[in-house]
């Protein structure tokens, strides 16, 4: 017997956002003492704990102002906010695997944004 499963919905967050929602499940589970915390959820948290540079409100405001600009779609702006590049080489790595690249003054563009938030 085969099960499947169906993909209700899917949505891009961040790994501030993420851990901000992991914090709410692990606080849940706190609660009954007498199940364990599962071993993936376990080490998804020390994850984001780990990499996770700005809150999950910033994060998002970040991703906004990405958005906006025009070369910059959601999953992009997600990976960018991500990492916090620091310069042309870091922020070119995040474009590797697309159809398309920055020219220097849009690299600067989104440097400049991210900057804001670093």
């Amino acid at each position: 017997m085969t099960i499947f499963k169906e993909k209700l919905d899917e949505e891009y967050v961040t790994t501030s956002e993420a851990k901000e929602i992991l914090v709410e499940i692990e606080d849940e589970r706190a609660e009954d003492e007498e199940r364990d915390l599962r071993y993936e959820l376990a080490r998804a948290i020390e994850h984001v704990n780990r990499f996770a540079e700005l809150d999950a409100e910033e994060s998002r405001e970040l991703v906004e102002e990405l958005t906006e600009l025009d070369q910059i779609d959601l999953p992009t702006a997600v990976k960018i906010t991500d990492l916090l590049p620091e310069d042309r080489t870091e922020l070119r790595s995040v474009f590797a695997q697309e159809r398309y690249s920055l020219d220097g003054e849009e690299l600067d563009e989104v440097l400049d944004v991210v900057a804001k938030y670093a």
